[in-house]
């Protein structure tokens, strides 16, 4: 039978977008190359979320030929960062590819991966037109609608977040925009493919500059003997001009900055990099060494080396409440500790084996009892199953990076 929607991807972006569209009652595909997305469901959805969606009518097919029996495609392809630090489009430009042999006139494209400005129509645009023999804009439609998913938030989902589209042509941007506002309570339209891209670019860069800015004043206020997380909590109640970020061992999650040297840059204006953008970068990527230097410098106060040291890394993925590992600090802290000779184990409820270098790590059985028997204790992700309280007796040492512990009972980052 036909469906109304093929989700092409399912992993973090793909994945919440298909249990909204079945929610909504929408007769749903999902299409990917990966057989382990639906047995490692992503973003924060777990395996009776996926038995709901698979019950609410949601099928999952292998044979790409069913992505020409839809009305609208939508393409969640991850992108992530390839070693020269810009976006790597092979999952998008396979999907696309994928799509095109049998893409038929009237259907709605719509890209949801993060891209850099310009690829739905320099680079999606062309594969789709060339192995369809179709023209966008004309035979079929095409739109950008950047992601806006936020694993394991419960105040904001699918249907009170706002959906912002880009089409090629005012008529691709309606006909987009009539598919999400089945989804979502508020569509904004952007005037086309690039503003909806480049919203991307700036909602994701606002987020890493921010956490830059915090992650400073943290080193700052340490060096003071200031309580950053007093500072914290008394500017929030600014009404105007202020949002509040928190420190933290790192960045992690799905959403990477948009390197300044992979944005596009014209021959009639050049481009100008943004520098606030690669700074912020830099200051990201220097917390997981601060922390080490923290923890060596803890140790030491208390007449202890860092190497032969037993640490506890407690909480080692990138969000709080969630399994996923994407980007997660966790990983370069334990290498580093690792680099120093310290014995490192770990504790997470949701990480039932970790591996660092293609070494298992050992994992903690009874919190309070590894707790008690390491020589630091460092807390990388608050998961709410934690009780702080209860954990800062029971430590010898405790070293608490999301200044989630009372105070006075553990060393805040």
């Amino acid at each position: 039978m036909p469906a109304d929607l093929a989700v092409i991807g399912l992993g973090n972006l793909g994945l919440p977008l298909a249990q909204a569209a079945v929610a909504a009652g929408i007769e749903t595909i999902g299409y990917d190359t990966d057989p382990h997305q639906l047995t490692e469901p992503a973003a924060g959805r777990t395996p009776a979320d996926i038995r709901r969606m698979l019950s609410g009518g949601f099928r999952t097919i292998t044979d790409p030929a069913e992505l020409g029996r839809v009305r609208t495609a939508a393409i969640c392809a991850p992108t992530p960062l390839g070693v020269d630090g810009t976006l790597d489009l092979t999952a998008v430009t396979d999907a696309a590819r994928a799509l095109a042999a049998r893409l038929r006139p009237h259907t709605t494209v719509l890209l949801e991966s993060a891209v850099q400005p310009g690829t739905t129509e320099n680079v999606l645009r062309p594969i789709l037109e060339e192995g369809s023999g179709l023209r966008a804009g004309r035979d079929f439609h095409l739109a950008y609608s950047p992601s806006r998913v936020d694993p394991g938030n419960r105040t904001h989902g699918y249907a009170n977040t706002p959906k912002v589209i880009g089409g090629l042509t005012p008529a691709c941007t309606e006909s987009a925009a009539a598919f999400y506002g089945r989804l979502t309570d508020k569509v904004v339209r952007a005037r086309g493919t690039r503003e909806a891209e480049t919203v991307k670019v700036l909602e994701t860069n606002f987020r890493h500059v921010n956490i830059a800015l915090v992650n400073e004043m943290a080193v700052l206020c340490h060096d003071l003997g200031v309580d950053l997380w007093d500072v914290i909590r008394c500017a929030e109640t600014k009404p105007f001009g202020f949002q509040a970020f928190r420190p933290g061992p790192g960045v992690g999650g799905h959403g990477v900055p948009m390197d300044p040297s992979c944005l596009p840059h014209s021959g009639r204006t050049p481009g100008r990099p943004l520098r606030m953008v690669g700074l912020a970068q830099e200051i990201n990527t220097r917390m997981p060494q601060y922390v080490i230097q923290r923890c060596a410098t803890l140790l030491n106060e208390h007449g202890k080396s860092a190497r032969g040291a037993r640490v506890l890394l407690l909480g080692i993925t990138y969000k709080p409440d969630l399994a996923d590992l994407e980007s997660s600090p966790a990983h370069e802290i334990a290498r580093r500790l690792m680099d120093l000779g310290a014995a490192v184990s770990y504790h997470d409820p949701y990480v039932p084996d970790w591996r660092v270098r293609d070494l298992p790590v050992p994992r903690a059985d009874s919190l309070y009892e590894a707790a008690a028997s390491a020589d630091l204790t460092v807390l990388l992700q608050h998961h709410r199953t934690y009780d702080l309280q209860g954990l800062a007796v029971k430590a010898q040492l405790l070293l608490d990076t999301r200044g989630a512990t009372p105070i006075g009972a553990a060393h805040r980052l």
